[in-house]
């Protein structure tokens, strides 16, 4: 299966129950985290993932995830798949309950595109929030909108690290659809703690040599550590940190704090030297051979 251009990720307001607090580990940001991994998930490992969320079908390739109404409105959903069938299978992946008001948008990503693409969809919800029954039918008028909604608490962590062990210990080699499922590991249900299973799934994956390339590694543990900054405190995420500070991701996110760090010391140091905002964004865009758009943003990042 080839694997083309994933969806666009957008920033959503986090929705709390009405009499409800929403916790945060302390110094996380507003970043849809769980949105963003499991994307990644879906466009690296599409094949493995759609049979492990109750996906029935093949999926030829994917499928655009913007939608362009008349009056120029662009909707995004999540994720796109074009099955062999003709059919479209559309993703949404939801962190909290799912509302009226989401299943509305659902439904009207349904109409925009199979009016446009002149195929079926089906929406399938895959839903991490802690929810027996999650919502899944709309009425309205005579009318009734339905969703499948694949629940990943449902799914116990503790049973897949059971089984991997038992394959290695039989000497049996792990395939890549073995190895998929670790990614949803910090989203089930089991005993272990989430820092415990995104060690371990971490470790699972790093042992698994040739079995991936490079770039599936690295996007197996981009997705781990993603959900990681989701959910874990400031020191058990350092423990994550170390673990995969000797990787090739680790390595990448070396250095791209050290391209931060640069970036920031040159703006503040002009600053204090009197260095006009126009003088220090053509500094800035000589510096790292980037557009002037791109140098403006970044000197106004750190232009206090």
């Amino acid at each position: 299966m080839a694997y083309g251009t994933g969806g666009c990720v957008k920033k959503r307001t986090k929705k709390v129950n009405k009499g409800q607090t929403e916790k945060k580990a302390p110094g996380k940001n507003s970043i849809h985290h769980e949105d963003l991994a499991l994307k990644t998930a879906a466009q690296y490992f599409g094949e493995e993932l759609m049979p492990l969320l109750g996906i029935k079908g093949v999926a030829g390739y994917i499928a655009p995830t913007e939608t362009v109404m008349l009056e120029a409105r662009q909707m995004y959903q999540d994720f796109n798949y074009v099955m062999t069938d003709v059919a479209w299978i559309h993703l949404e992946f939801e962190s909290d309950a799912v509302t009226k008001e989401d299943l509305e948008r659902f439904r009207e990503y349904e109409a925009a595109v199979s009016r446009a693409n002149h195929v079926e969809v089906i929406t399938y919800v895959i839903c991490s929030a802690k929810i027996r029954h999650p919502r899944s039918v709309l009425r309205t008028g005579i009318n009734l909108y339905r969703v499948k909604t694949v629940q990943l608490k449902g799914k116990n962590a503790d049973r897949l690290f059971r089984r991997l062990k038992e394959k290695a210990e039989q000497g049996e080699k792990l395939t890549k659809a073995d190895l998929v499922p670790l990614l949803l590991t910090p989203l089930m249900s089991g005993s272990l703690r989430i820092e415990e299973r995104i060690i371990k799934s971490l470790r699972i994956i790093q042992k698994a040599g040739e079995v991936l390339t490079e770039l599936e590694l690295n996007k197996m543990q981009a997705v781990l550590y993603t959900l990681a900054d989701k959910f874990l405190t400031e020191t058990e995420l350092g423990r994550v940190k170390e673990m995969i500070a000797m990787t090739k991701l680790g390595e990448m996110l070396v250095g791209d704090g050290i391209r931060k760090g640069i970036e920031k010391g040159i703006v503040e140091t002009c600053r204090e030297l009197g260095v006009s905002f126009e003088d220090t964004t053509e500094k800035i865009k000589q510096r790292f051979c980037i557009s002037e758009t791109d140098a403006r943003e970044i000197v106004k990042k750190y232009w206090l």
